[in-house]
C-alpha cells in the first residue's frame, strides 16, 4: 500500500461527489425538509385516521420522503467522512496501513452502492413504480425445455428478489408434463418492486443443450413473463360481476393434505379483456377467491398501463411492439456463454451468474433507456 493507493481513493471519492452533485434536482434536500413537515403536520391533525385510505397515502409518502431524506444525508455525511480520512492519512502513518487503506475502498465501496439505489430511485415516474408486483411466468415454445425454463427464471427472479431483501410468495404453479413449469405467478413486495420488475416483461429465450434430449441437442426455448403492480383496495377498478367467470378446482402440487383433497383453488375469467387469474396457494378458497380478485385488479390496471404505453409509443413513431409479446433476452450457455439484452445491448459472459440472480446491471440499463429523452428528428 501508498500514497499511489490514496490517491486512486481521492480521485474515486471526488467522482462520487461529482455524482451526488447530479442528483440535487431529485435530492432537493429543503424541499424534502418542507414536504416531511407538512406531512407530519397531517398525520398530526384531529381526526387524521378517520379516513384509513387517505391517511395510509400520507403515511407512504411521508416515508417514502423521509427515507430519501435520511439516505441522501447519510451518504453526504459518509462523502465527508472518506475525505477527512484520506487527508488524516495524508498527514500521518496511515497510508502505510494496509488494513487502513482496505477500510477505506470498503467505505467507497458502500457509498458507490448507496448511491447507486439512489440515482436508480431518479429513473421511477409512473404512479405504482413505488410499490409491489405480480410476475407470471408461461413458457412458450420449445416443449419441456420451456418449462424447465420457465422454473428457471423462476428460480432467477426469486433470488434476485432475495438479494434485495425483497418479500416473494408464489400464488399458484402449474407444473410441467415431465418437468419444470407450465405456469407460476408470484408477488414480490419491497420498494419499487414493480418500477423494477418492469423492465422484465417480455419475452426471454434461452439457448442450451437440452438435458431432455437423448443427442443432448441444442434447443432454443422461450418463456414469457408478464408484470404488474400491485395495487391497493382504494384504487378504483370497475367489476362488474356478470363479467367473471369463475371456476374452483383440486390444487395440484405440493400444498399439504387439505389442499389437495379439496376443490379449494379458484380461476377467475374477465371475459371481456381474456383476462385469467387463479390462486390455489392459500388456506382456504375465500383466501384464494380474494387473492385472485386482487390479482385479477391488478393486471386490469396493467392492461391500461400497457394500452397507454403502446399509444405513446405509436406517438413517437416507434413500430416495436411494447409489452408481453416481445423478445427482450438472450441467454445463451452453448457454444459459448452469453446474456444479451436486445433493447439495451446491455451483455454480460456470465450466463450463471445471471441466473443465479444477478440481474441488476440489465435492469438499470433498461430503465435508463426509458428515462432517455427521445431522440430529435
Amino acid at each position: 500500500m501508498s500514497v499511489a493507493d490514496l490517491d486512486a481513493l481521492a480521485q474515486a471519492v471526488s467522482r462520487l461527489r461529482e455524482r451526488t452533485k447530479n442528483l440535487s434536482a431529485f435530492v432537493d434536500t429543503q424541499a424534502l425538509e418542507t414536504r416531511q413537515a407538512e406531512l407530519e403536520d397531517q398525520m398530526q391533525a384531529p381526526g387524521f385516521w378517520d379516513d384509513p385510505a387517505a391517511a395510509s397515502k400520507v403515511g407512504a409518502e411521508h416515508a417514502a420522503v423521509r427515507d430519501r431524506l435520511a439516505g441522501f444525508l447519510a451518504l453526504d455525511g459518509d462523502l465527508s467522512d472518506l475525505s477527512e480520512l484520506i487527508a488524516v492519512a495524508r498527514e500521518g502513518d496511515e497510508a502505510d496501513d494496509p488494513e487502513f487503506i482496505a477500510e477505506l475502498g470498503d467505505g467507497v465501496a458502500r457509498v458507490d452502492d448507496q448511491l447507486g439505489r439512489l440515482e436508480e430511485a431518479r429513473l421511477f415516474s409512473g404512479e405504482h413504480d413505488g410499490g409491489a408486483a405480480i410476475v407470471s411466468i408461461n413458457a412458450g415454445e420449445g416443449g419441456t425445455d420451456a418449462q424447465d425454463w420457465a422454473e428457471m427464471l423462476l428460480r432467477m427472479y426469486l433470488r434476485w428478489a432475495e438479494a434485495r431483501g425483497f418479500g416473494a410468495d408464489v400464488k399458484e404453479s402449474q407444473e410441467g408434463t415431465e418437468a419444470g413449469l407450465k405456469s407460476v405467478t408470484f408477488t414480490v413486495d419491497g420498494q419499487n418492486a414493480y418500477g423494477l420488475l418492469s423492465a422484465e416483461r417480455g419475452v426471454h429465450r434461452l439457448v442450451r443443450l437440452s438435458p431432455f434430449d437423448s443427442a443432448h441437442r441444442r434447443q432454443t426455448s422461450f418463456a414469457a413473463v408478464d408484470v404488474a403492480p400491485m395495487v391497493s383496495d382504494d384504487v378504483q377498478v370497475d367489476i362488474d360481476d356478470k363479467d367473471l367467470r369463475v371456476d374452483t378446482f383440486r390444487a395440484s402440487g405440493a400444498g399439504g393434505q387439505h389442499v389437495n383433497k379439496t376443490d379449494s383453488a379458484i380461476r377467475i375469467t374477465h371475459l371481456p379483456t381474456g383476462i385469467v387469474v387463479q390462486c390455489q396457494n392459500e388456506r382456504s378458497q375465500m383466501q384464494n377467491r380474494a387473492t385472485a380478485m386482487s390479482m385479477l385488479r391488478s393486471r386490469l390496471v396493467q392492461a391500461e398501463l400497457q394500452r397507454r404505453e403502446e399509444e405513446a409509443a405509436k406517438a413517437r413513431g416507434e413500430s416495436m411492439t411494447i409489452g408481453f409479446g416481445s423478445q427482450i433476452r438472450s441467454y445463451v450457455v452453448h457454444p459459448y456463454t452469453m446474456v444479451k439484452d436486445l433493447r439495451t445491448n446491455h451483455e454480460v459472459g456470465n450466463a450463471q451468474g445471471v441466473l443465479d440472480g444477478d440481474l441488476d446491471g440489465f435492469i438499470r440499463a433498461e430503465l435508463e433507456r426509458r428515462a432517455a429523452p427521445a431522440p430529435r428528428d
